[in-house]
């Protein structure tokens, strides 16, 4: 069967790499339609000045990216095997654990102070098999919350007393239920060593009571979490510099009343069951204070997820469910390190190996084909129930190769692998006029093309998947927009966000600059980039004939224009890089020095000359001030398909299923789709596209997806 993937982002070629498994003995013929000239979608980078990897944002894996984690693993042990001197080597080379983390809190005062958190390794590396014992529901979350809060109370308190004891009981379900109704029957718990007991007991009785949970356990839930408020405002509220404790306990603890309160435990809907909340109105609901909603985790939550309506800072809006969904697998889910950091660009440690892999396997790549339709066989509206296919496919053939020859995408930097950061010009068929009239092979707005081609069904293709991203869809399917509601309305309640972002290369590492702490990942910060992260473990990866100390990436949401612009605008994506390029230089001429005070003079102003230059050749004169940030990257990520899916209210409700057959020989793939798990990311996005390939072949197993829970 004839496969037609469009797209190259981690959830179309997620696909690929299901359908083109050897053990399918070639059933499907996979080609991979792509706009311009590499993989990537919203993850892409490439290869610019002096080697130096161009992002299009900060990009860090989660220890909690399962499926993501399991599907490079099998790609590198594939390329390995066939080909051991392939520079792309063992997945633990390419990925660094990074277990700190930091959020910027504002003072009183008008300044700004920085919380750092250290998380200890926890079992195993993710995408390992997970132990027969550990589930992803919400009482094994809630298990492990009151497991950490005891330990919380033992560092502090208990074991000064004497009485750390032995620790939880392991007697199973009744033997606790039976503890605790002893505990219960004081009232209230004699100090902090009875507390302590209590939340031990509490984590042996969710770790092993069958649901949903009778209702003497919920009380012993709710009775012993206003216990433990108290005596959390006690020890940590009246002490400032321990206040982002109470605050993160006290709305772990608002969330878990809330569960219980709402029923959620029992709900066979799960998490769904409270999307319709906003998070930070659902957690005032169920006791939390304004102060810890509006704490540096919740702005640090915020700002990861990019929830911000129209990219407004005022406007912040994440789903109560979606949002616990995302920081219970986030704090409670991962293995080995909380985050990894690649190696190198994401287009170098992904795409590069997937490609290489999928090519090795058989898989055709159509670079340069930009889909501008989806046709359907004459009809009316498309209701529930109603059943239909896709008859064709219509590319606008933006560029052709010379003589017709296949697409060579990777170039060798630094012996690996790697995409450029422009097309390679000499490939292509008036390749240099292209490159002399600027043509933008990846911007929505520059609709110049070579060809128009169209594809027909049993004749070219069988079975469509469409991966691209959300913000396309108006665009790739007018015909799917004017005859589906369900497709209109999925894209009218299904939010997207633009974001932008800059790099900066210095001659000083932030230490010497005046940064206090590990390189960790913060966030929380000023807007208009609110997140950074010192990346000094990539420059050696890059090919400087002086090699900068360190590079920083910089990253947020960005605010929309009061109106869209016209499709043939094709000066907007200029004007909204200048308008990041603004901010960065504001940036650092502002909030920066917050961060690096060694990097500003005795005048206050930023010292332009620590930024390295690897775009000035040897004969030209070097730019000075503020006219040096031109040597370094910064971008606007405001095509279609580049926006960021948010996940707002109620909005979950119109997400279309890869699993919904309503078009028999067309299924769709992305982190926009109903797939497990609804958050724009890389594991949402790889999700999808198992659940997808699950569509058209029936394999992987949907029971195999690591927490995959919906039906």
């Amino acid at each position: 069967m004839k496969v037609a993937i469009i797209g190259g982002g981690c959830a179309a070629l997620t696909t690929a790499f299901e359908l083109s498994r050897p053990q399918h003995r070639g059933r499907y013929q996979v080609s991979v339609f792509q706009e311009g000239w590499r993989l990537g979608g919203k993850g892409a980078s490439g290869r610019g000045p002096s080697g130096r990897i161009e992002e299009h944002g900060l990009h860090i894996w989660l220890g909690f990216y399962d499926n993501a984690f399991r599907l490079m693993r099998e790609c590198y042990a594939e390329q390995l095997a066939a080909d051991p001197a392939k520079p792309y080597g063992d997945w633990r080379e390419a990925f660094v654990p990074e277990p700190d983390v930091g959020l910027f809190s504002a003072t009183e005062f008008g300044g700004w102070q920085k919380w750092a958190a250290h998380f200890p390794p926890q079992p195993g590396l993710p995408g390992d098999p997970l132990p027969p014992d550990q589930l992803f529901s919400l009482t094994s979350y809630m298990a492990r919350a009151f497991s950490l809060f005891r330990l919380i109370l033992l560092d502090s308190q208990v074991t000064a007393l004497g009485v750390a004891g032995p620790g939880p009981p392991q007697d199973g379900i009744d033997e606790a239920t039976s503890r605790m109704s002893a505990l219960l029957r004081l009232g209230v718990f004699s100090g902090a060593a009875a507390l302590a007991e209590a939340l031990g007991v509490l984590a042996t009785m969710l770790a092993s009571a069958p649901a949903p949970l009778d209702s003497s356990v919920l009380r012993s839930v709710e009775t012993v979490c206003n216990q433990l408020r108290r005596w959390l405002e006690d020890r940590f509220l009246v002490e400032d510099e321990h206040r982002h404790l109470w605050e993160i306990a006290d709305l772990t603890l608002a969330n878990i009343v809330g569960l219980i309160r709402y029923g959620v435990l029992s709900d066979p809907r799960g998490l769904d069951a409270i999307e319709d909340f906003e998070l930070r109105d659902w957690m005032l609901m169920n006791g939390a204070s304004q102060r810890s909603v509006n704490s540096p985790l919740m702005r640090g939550l915020y700002d990861l997820a990019m929830a911000y309506e129209d990219g407004d800072p005022q406007r912040p809006s994440l789903s109560a469910g979606e949002g616990l969904r995302g920081t219970l697998r986030m704090f409670f889910g991962y293995r080995g390190a909380l985050m990894w950091r690649m190696r190198a660009g994401m287009g170098d440690v992904i795409f590069a190996p997937l490609y290489d892999v999928l090519k090795r396997r058989g898989v055709r790549f159509e670079f340069f084909h930009r889909l501008t339709n989806i046709g359907l066989p004459p009809g009316g509206e498309i209701r529930p129930g109603d059943q239909t296919y896709v008859e064709s496919l219509t590319f606008d053939v933006q560029a052709r190769t010379l003589d017709g020859a296949e697409y060579r995408p990777l170039i060798d930097m630094c012996d690996r692998p790697c995409w450029p950061s422009q097309p390679l010009w000499d490939q292509l068929a008036d390749g240099e006029r292209m490159r002399a009239e600027s043509w933008d092979l990846e911007s929505h707005w520059d609709r110049r093309r070579a060809d128009v081609k169209t594809l027909r069904v049993t004749e070219d293709f069988d079975l469509v998947v469409l991966g691209v991203g959300l913000g396309a869809i108006p665009h790739v399917c007018p015909e799917i927009m004017a005859r589906d509601e369900r497709w209109r309305l999925m894209v009218q309640k299904v939010k997207t966000v633009a974001s932008q972002s800059f790099q900066v290369w210095l001659r000083e590492d932030v230490d010497a600059l005046g940064w206090r702490g590990p390189p960790y990942i913060a966030a929380g910060f000023v807007k208009p980039y609110d997140t950074w992260c010192d990346m000094a473990h990539v420059v050696p990866e890059e090919n400087w004939s002086e090699r900068p100390r360190t590079a920083v990436y910089f990253c947020s949401v960005m605010r929309d224009p009061p109106q869209p612009p016209a499709d043939d605008d094709i000066t907007y994506p200029a004007r909204r890089r200048e308008e990041a390029r603004r901010d960065a230089v504001s940036f650092l001429e502002g909030p920066g020095r917050l961060l690096w005070p060694g990097a500003y003079g005795d005048d206050r102003s930023f010292r332009w000359e620590l930024l390295a230059d690897g775009v000035t050749g040897p004969d030209e004169i070097e730019p000075t001030g503020p006219d040096r940030f031109d040597t370094q990257y910064w971008r606007a990520n405001v095509n279609p398909t580049d926006r960021y899916t948010l996940h707002t209210p109620g909005s979950t409700r119109y997400r279309i299923s890869p699993l919904d057959m309503t078009y028999d020989n067309f299924t769709v793939a992305g982190d926009w789709t109903y797939s497990g798990f609804q958050s724009g990311c890389v594991e949402g996005a790889v999700m999808s596209g198992l659940v997808a390939a699950n569509a058209l072949s029936g394999t992987p197993s949907l029971r195999d997806i690591i927490a995959y829970d919906h039906p």
